[in-house]
Order: C-alpha cells, then sequence, then structure tokens
C-alpha cells in the first residue's frame, strides 16, 4: 500500500530514504499570517518594476515560515521560462537562510552574512552548513513551478546563501514569522527587491540589525576582503562594467516599520 505525501506517493520501500525528504506543512505551525500566492506575486511585481540598479530581470520569490517549510513561491514575466530557471531554488534558499539566522529581537538579511563567511570571517563555515534538500528543490512536475502548488509547497527546502535578496518577515507586532528569498538578477537587485516586496507586503517591523540604521539593509560601507575583517557585516557593490549603479538606491529604500506605527 502506498503512502501518499502532500504532493507525491512514495512506496513502502522508499519511505525511509525520502521521510525526511519528505517533510510537509502538517505537523507545523502552517502559514498564518504570511502571504497567499497572489498577494506574494503582486508585492513582487510591483518590487520589481521600480529601480532596483542591476539588469531590470525577471524574478523568483519564495516565503518560506518560522519552520522554514515553504509556503509560497511567485515569479515575475509571462512564465516560468522569464527568469533563470536557477534562481528559484535560490530564491528558496535565501529564505531559509534570513528565516535560520535572523532571531526575534535581530534581522540579518543575507547580504548582511557575505564578509563575514569569507576566510576569516567569524562566520566563515557557515555557507556549507544546512543544504539544500535536493529531492524537494527539483522534484516535478515542472509545469507547476511557481504557482500556488509548486512543488516546494510544504516541504522544508533548508540552504544557505550569503549574498543579498534574502529578508526575515516581521508582522505589526514584530513576531518573527518567516522570511522572502528574491532571485533573479545581481544580488545587490535582489535585496532591493526583496526589500521592496516585504515593504509591500507590510511586513518589514524590523527589531534591529546590523546596519548603520540598526535594520537589516545591505552594507557597502565595510571593508569586503579576503580574508575579512572578523567583524565585517558588509556586501560588495554590484557594479556593471566598473560602474555603481545601486549603492544610493540601497541606501534610499523605505525605511522600516516600528512596531506600534500602525503599518502603511
Amino acid at each position: 500500500m502506498p503512502i501518499r505525501t502532500h504532493h507525491a506517493i512514495v512506496g513502502i520501500g522508499l519511505a525511509g530514504s525520502l521521510a525526511l525528504g519528505t517533510t510537509t506543512a502538517m505537523a507545523d505551525n502552517g502559514c498564518a499570517g504570511l502571504p497567499d500566492h497572489h498577494t506574494l506575486q503582486t508585492a513582487l511585481e510591483y518590487a520589481r518594476a521600480q529601480s532596483n540598479g542591476g539588469f531590470n530581470l525577471d524574478m523568483w520569490a519564495t516565503v518560506v515560515n518560522r519552520d522554514g517549510v515553504v509556503c509560497q513561491v511567485a515569479f515575475t514575466g509571462a512564465n516560468r521560462g522569464a527568469q533563470w530557471p536557477g534562481s528559484r531554488v535560490i530564491s528558496a534558499q535565501k529564505a531559509n537562510t534570513a528565516n535560520a539566522f535572523s532571531l526575534p529581537g535581530l534581522a540579518l538579511s543575507t547580504a548582511n552574512l557575505y564578509a563575514a563567511v569569507q576566510p576569516g570571517g567569524s562566520l566563515y563555515g557557515l555557507q556549507h552548513s544546512n543544504p539544500v534538500d535536493t529531492a524537494v528543490a527539483y522534484q516535478g512536475p515542472a509545469s507547476n513551478f511557481g504557482q500556488d502548488d509548486d512543488p516546494m509547497t510544504g516541504r522544508r527546502i533548508g540552504g544557505v546563501n550569503v549574498f543579498g535578496g534574502g529578508l526575515a518577515l516581521y508582522n505589526s507586532k514584530g513576531q518573527l514569522i518567516g522570511a522572502v528569498g528574491v532571485s533573479g538578477d545581481t544580488s545587490c537587485a535582489d535585496h532591493n527587491i526583496a526589500w521592496r516586496t516585504r515593504h509591500r507586503l507590510n511586513l518589514d517591523f524590523i527589531p534591529g540589525g546590523v546596519s548603520d540604521n540598526h535594520d537589516d539593509n545591505i552594507n557597502y560601507k565595510g571593508l569586503v576582503s579576503v580574508p575579512s575583517l572578523a567583524n565585517d557585516f558588509s556586501h560588495p557593490i554590484c557594479k556593471i562594467a566598473g560602474v555603481d549603479g545601486v549603492s544610493q538606491i540601497s541606501a534610499n529604500l523605505p525605511a522600516v516599520q516600528k512596531v506600534g506605527a500602525g503599518g502603511h
């Protein structure tokens, strides 16, 4: 008798080997308080339409809950081939990372982790921990990728990504409820689009962070070198043909919200 999981049927002989790869959200806290598919896609499209630096490419976005379970996957563009195909899983990695390494009182974006994981950095080796669950990442059918029934939905994706595009989600009560990951352009543009997406979702009530403004914005001011400084949470500027067309955009992103301010 086969055992039915949320998206697939796994035979008894495979149940043991695939049990970890097919973990569903049923035993977790679900996706309450997080955006549905239409809301995420609408916010992502709005953010992608702004001036974000980079190459102005279409994007993928993934939202996970606090347990690291994928709640939604969405994209911009006419179809799932309008973006880099590899960015679907990268967006999920970024969401998992921002959730996994943020706390109720401290938000860390994936951009904040770049320098610290370089050789000599205080978090060197972090990028090799918590690998992506490939059984979750690459199961099909591909026709469902980015839809409300994307095969990753309801499963833990895992993965650690250490460049811009992943942000923790905090509701109007200041509660950490998960994270969003965005991928499809330069890592700096990804960060900017993720930031605007989170703001549009009204889930940016950030308690504190490591940037100059005590939030989780990308920081271009540090010395990103190899080896990096032990306490450096900076990220390189994503220049195109040697031109910085992004750092001022990042500096002028919408301010994060404060608990009790009533939202926007």
